[in-house]
């Protein structure tokens, strides 16, 4: 990824705090077939490993499971957060020289690691249901494995693998303007924080952190 230092997030609190929000990753493994993306919810635990683990399953038949563990290189998962495009008509700076240009702003987590294949139903019952109570959590009556047959959780754990990615690098695109003026900055973050898209929203909110980090 390039990654201009100005754009770097370094901080791992903020890195993990997006892929818990924003869970569902784009896993692109080098397969024998070429390089392959798939696209899986994750489940994240900060305490497995020096950097951390991530817990994923896909069906039996993505032969993905097969052939990702197979080669030396590490695999990628990509998290995107919160996007947003940046006009340049919220910029101070159209009002004096026009110099300005369109772009976007965004928060993306890049995770590399290694693919440990996980193939026993003890193991996923485990990992599904840990992410399954993570996403229940919101619903106003949350269901849980136990409301299934277990005959028919039992039938449905032998249709699916699970993949555990042991993270040896992680790093972070906070791109919040941090290239233009203090004005136009404040300009972006005025403009965003009036729209009704949520991610525009939330764009302004960080940008507004950093501005009182300053």
């Amino acid at each position: 990824m390039y990654l201009p230092q100005h754009f770097a997030q370094t901080d791992h609190t903020r890195l993990y705090e997006l892929i818990t929000l924003s869970p569902l990753g784009i896993l692109i493994a080098n397969t024998h077939a070429g390089i392959e993306a798939n696209h899986l919810p994750f489940e994240l635990d900060t305490e497995q490993g020096a950097h951390g683990s991530l817990y994923c399953h896909v069906a039996r038949a993505n032969t993905v499971w097969q052939q990702a563990n197979l080669s030396d290189a590490d695999s990628l998962v990509i998290f995107q957060g919160p996007s947003a495009y940046i006009s340049p008509s919220l910029y101070e700076t159209k009002k004096t020289t026009h110099e300005v240009v369109p772009t976007y702003n965004y928060a993306v987590v890049h995770v590399y690691g290694r693919i440990i294949v996980h193939d026993d139903a003890r193991w996923l019952r485990g990992m599904v249901g840990r992410l399954t109570k993570k996403f229940e959590m919101q619903q106003e009556t949350p269901w849980k494995m136990s409301d299934a047959p277990p005959s028919y959780i039992d039938e449905r754990l032998k249709h699916i693998v699970g993949l555990e990615l042991q993270i040896t690098r992680i790093e972070g695109k906070w791109k919040m303007s941090q290239n233009r003026n203090h004005a136009d900055q404040l300009g972006v973050i005025g403009g965003l924080m009036q729209s009704a898209d949520k991610d525009e929203r939330t764009i302004a909110a960080i940008m507004q952190q950093q501005q009182s980090g300053r």
